[in-house]
């Protein structure tokens, strides 16, 4: 198996989900501090930002719990 073949049929369990997370937040405080600039912006820019992101893993889950609701019934 290459090493391509075991990223892609890695499955996280939850408790690395969370530390990929919490790693994720502290390099952005990180950068938040290292570059000072990022933090001028207006908080409108952030928000539409955050929606923008979110908006794929989102509707991602919803299809997933559609799926997981019609299996069930």
């Amino acid at each position: 198996m290459s090493i391509i073949e075991k990223m892609t049929t890695y499955r996280a369990d939850w408790i690395d989900v969370v530390f990929i997370k919490l790693g994720v937040f502290t390099a952005t405080l990180f950068l938040a501090k290292i570059y000072e600039p990022i933090l001028s912006l207006d908080w409108y820019w952030y928000f539409l930002l955050w929606i923008i992101l979110s908006a794929k893993p989102v509707i991602g889950y919803v299809k997933w719990f559609k799926t997981i609701s019609i299996n069930k019934s």
